[in-house]
C-alpha cells in the first residue's frame, strides 16, 4: 500500500468538531425552515459549459471529471460545482413546469473549488444556500429578507458579533460609466480584490487597466464609502459623478437600508466596495464578516442574479445567499471559540461483568434506545474500572451496572451512582445529547 498523507485542502474533521459541524447544520436547516423554505439537492457534476461561464476565474476553479478509460466518444466534458447557484439555476430551468413560482428552496452540499487552499479556503467544502426564485420578475423586497434569515441562523449560533455588507452592482456601474471606464467587469473584478491585497496594489491594476491616476482615485473614493443607513447616498453624490444607473442603484440601497433597518437595526452595512467577483451577480450583493476578525473574509455571501436562469423564452431572476459552513465552523474551532461538550453521541454505557451478561446488556440497551438515549455496550468484560476509564476517554458520562441490588447508573464525573429502571430513568436533558461550549463556558 502507498504511504498515507494528508491532501490539502479537503478537510476531515475529528468527531467532537463533527458534532459542533452537525449541530450547527442542524441550526441553520431549521432556521431556513421555518422561513418558507424548501430542501433540495442537485448532482454534483455539471457541463463545463455551464460552469465555466461565469467569470474570469471560474475556470481555473472547476474539477473535472472523466472516467479514467474514457474513449475518444465520452460524453460532454463534465466538472464538479463549485458553488450551488450556479446548478440551481440549470435545475429550476429543467422543473420549471413542477415548481411553484415564487420558489424558495434551501440546498446543503459539498461543493468543490480547485483554488490554492489557504486558512477557511478549501478545495472541498460545505455550503449551505438559500434562494428565492421567480418567473418573469422578482420583487426587490426579497433583497431585504434573506439577510434577515441569515442573521436568525447566526443569532442562534454560538458565533461572535457579524456583520452583513451590502451594496448594490448598479452603483459601482453607474459610477463607472459616469467616469467614462468602458470595462465595467474588469474594474468589478479589480475592485473586489480591495480587501485582499489593499488599496495601493488596486490602483496599480487599475491604471495598468487603462484608468488614469485621477479616476483611479475616484473609483477607490467609492470603494471607501460605508454606512448603516442610507446616508452613503449623500456620499456618493458629493463625488460629483452622475449617470442614470448610478441614481437607480442608490435609490435601491437606499430602499433595502432602510426596510432593513426598520426590523434589524445596525444588522446592514452599505459597503460600497462589495462587488462580488461571480459574473452571473446584476443587483444586491451581500458579504459577511466576523467584527474583530474582517482579515479572514467573508462566512456568508450572495447577491441577485437575473438572467443565469434563462430558457430564451421565460427569465426566472433570483437572489440568494450562502453560508460557507465549513469555513465558518473551522475558524470558530481553530480559535477556540466553540467545543463539543463530548466527543460521541453516547450518553450511557452498559458495562460488562462477564460475556454471559452481553445478551441481556443488549437488551438494556435497546429499551434505553427505544426512549431516546443513545446507549453503546462495553467492547469486552473487563474490570468495572477499565469499563468506566474506556467510557472516561470516550466522553460517555454515564455507566450504566448490573448489581446483586439490581441496575445501577454511575455519573462518573461527579463518582454519584444511584438504582436505575431501564424503562423509566433518563439522564438529565444537558447530558442526553452533545452540546457545543463556547470558550467563556470552558473557561
Amino acid at each position: 500500500m502507498s504511504k498515507v498523507t494528508p491532501l490539502s485542502g479537503f478537510p476531515e474533521f475529528l468527531p467532537s468538531d463533527r458534532i459542533v459541524e452537525l449541530q450547527f447544520l442542524d441550526v441553520i436547516r431549521e432556521t431556513f425552515e421555518l422561513h418558507g423554505f424548501a430542501s433540495i439537492e442537485t448532482r454534483a457534476v455539471e457541463p463545463v459549459e455551464r460552469l465555466s461561464d461565469q467569470g474570469e476565474d471560474a475556470d481555473k476553479e472547476i474539477y473535472g471529471v472523466r472516467r479514467l478509460a474514457a474513449g475518444a466518444d465520452e460524453d460532454a466534458a463534465l466538472g464538479l460545482h463549485f458553488d450551488l447557484t450556479v446548478p440551481f439555476a440549470r435545475y429550476v430551468l429543467e422543473h420549471s413546469g413542477k415548481l411553484v413560482f415564487p420558489f424558495r428552496r434551501y440546498q446543503i452540499q459539498k461543493v468543490w473549488r480547485g483554488e490554492r487552499p489557504q486558512e477557511g479556503r478549501y478545495r472541498e467544502f460545505t455550503q449551505a444556500d438559500i434562494d428565492i426564485i421567480d418567473s418573469g420578475d422578482l420583487p426587490f423586497h426579497y433583497e431585504v429578507e434573506l439577510p434577515l434569515v441569515i442573521a436568525d441562523a447566526f443569532r442562534k449560533l454560538p458565533i461572535p458579533p457579524f456583520r452583513i455588507q451590502v451594496n448594490t452592482r448598479q452603483i459601482p456601474e453607474g459610477f463607472y460609466r459616469g467616469l467614462g471606464i468602458e470595462d465595467i467587469t474588469g474594474a468589478l473584478r479589480i475592485v473586489d480584490k480591495l480587501d485582499k491585497i489593499g488599496p495601493d496594489k488596486v490602483t496599480d491594476l487599475l491604471t495598468a487597466a487603462g484608468l488614469s491616476a485621477e479616476t483611479a482615485k475616484q473609483v477607490l473614493r467609492l470603494a471607501e464609502i460605508s454606512s448603516t443607513d442610507a446616508s452613503f447616498a449623500d456620499q456618493v453624490r458629493a463625488l460629483g459623478v452622475q449617470h442614470e444607473i448610478l441614481d437607480e442603484g442608490l435609490e435601491r440601497l437606499s430602499q433595502i437600508m432602510s426596510a432593513a433597518n426598520e426590523h434589524a437595526p445596525g444588522l446592514l452595512v452599505a459597503d460600497l466596495k462589495i462587488a462580488r467577483g461571480l459574473d452571473y451577480y446584476t443587483g444586491t450583493v451581500y458579504e459577511t464578516q466576523l467584527i474583530g476578525d474582517e482579515g479572514y473574509g467573508s462566512i456568508c455571501s450572495g447577491g441577485r442574479y437575473d438572467s443565469l436562469a434563462s430558457d430564451g423564452k421565460t427569465t426566472y431572476p433570483g437572489v440568494g445567499i450562502s453560508i460557507g459552513v465549513s469555513r465558518l465552523v473551522h475558524r470558530l474551532i481553530s480559535k477556540g471559540l466553540v467545543t463539543a461538550s463530548r466527543r460521541t453521541p453516547t450518553a450511557v454505557l452498559i458495562a460488562l461483568n462477564s460475556e454471559e451478561d452481553r445478551a441481556e446488556a443488549m437488551r438494556t440497551a435497546i429499551q434505553l434506545r427505544g426512549r431516546g438515549i443513545a446507549v453503546e455496550v462495553a467492547p469486552a468484560a473487563a474490570k468495572f474500572g477499565k469499563q468506566i476509564k474506556f467510557a472516561d476517554r470516550r466522553g460517555i458520562p454515564f455507566v450504566w451496572f448490573s448489581t446483586e441490588h439490581g441496575p445501577e447508573v454511575k455519573d462518573i464525573r461527579s463518582g454519584e451512582q444511584v438504582p436505575a429502571d431501564a424503562a423509566t430513568w433518563t439522564p438529565p436533558a444537558q447530558d442526553l445529547r452533545p452540546s457545543i461550549k463556547t470558550q467563556e463556558e470552558n473557561s
